[in-house]
């Protein structure tokens, strides 16, 4: 038996879209359900996080969570990756390489995680059971999860890293997960791998995917509009130097 959105503590955005601000680090975490399958956008923290956010897809889906899409090799977003076993996982083209085992890449997030205050058996744990993105999405990629729920999968970046996924799901309202190319909670955070002369030009494609009337879903904080998101790329042209 499903469940609605609200009972589970998760905002509804449109029919058959909903996301939930995970405790912590204020991540979002989104679900869009099609009649013959379910993606996830983006994955938790850690590998409990991923088994609590797959149980709560389980319930409002009436079964398991066919795809994921990571939209940044960040450890709060990915870590959780492994819980959601037998889903088709998509990243932007290269984000595969970062995950390799015993790679630097995989050391550094574990590192990061518990840097930010993750328990570190619980980052190891994560950090060695990353799983591999099998579809790297360049350019744009449609995806079907049926019952004519069509999504669109965009590699816009780079700008909060080298490999930022967007997800575009078409509706009245549309709405687009933005993953940390927009943050509302707080100041983007330009890390080592930020790609800052880029971010603009991100922000600007993340527009032109939804358009002015879209609600805008960031990594962190509350539901956007497209004004927000414009004024944000304003600030960050302004913050490095980027011109216009």
């Amino acid at each position: 038996m499903t469940v609605t959105w609200e009972e589970l503590g998760w905002e509804r955005l449109a029919d058959g879209v909903g996301r939930c601000r995970l405790p912590g680090w204020d991540c979002t975490a989104g679900l869009v359900l099609g009649a013959g399958g379910a993606l996830m956008v983006d994955a938790g923290s850690s590998l409990a996080e991923g088994a609590r956010l797959h149980e709560a897809a389980r319930r409002l889906a009436g079964h398991r969570v066919t795809h994921l899409a990571l939209t940044h090799p960040h450890f709060d977003h990915v870590f959780g990756a492994a819980a959601f076993e037998g889903a088709e996982v998509y990243g932007a083209a290269g984000t595969d390489s970062l995950f390799a085992p015993g790679g630097q890449e995989r050391e550094a997030l574990r590192a990061d995680a518990v840097a930010e205050g993750l328990d570190a058996r619980a980052a190891r744990e994560a950090a060695d059971a990353l799983v591999p993105v099998r579809q790297d999405v360049r350019g744009e990629q449609r995806l079907d999860l049926g019952g004519g729920r069509q999504l669109l999968l965009a590699d816009v970046g780079p700008g909060h890293t080298s490999h930022d996924l967007a997800v575009l799901v078409p509706g009245s309202p549309a709405v687009v997960f933005c993953g940390d190319l927009v943050e509302e909670s707080g100041e983007p955070q330009a890390g080592p791998d930020a790609v800052p002369s880029g971010w603009p030009a991100a922000l600007d494609r993340l527009l032109d995917l939804g358009g002015d009337d879209a609600l805008y879903v960031p990594g962190h904080g509350a539901v956007v509009d497209a004004a927000f998101v414009r004024a944000q790329r304003d600030a960050l042209a302004v913050r490095f130097g980027v011109s216009r």
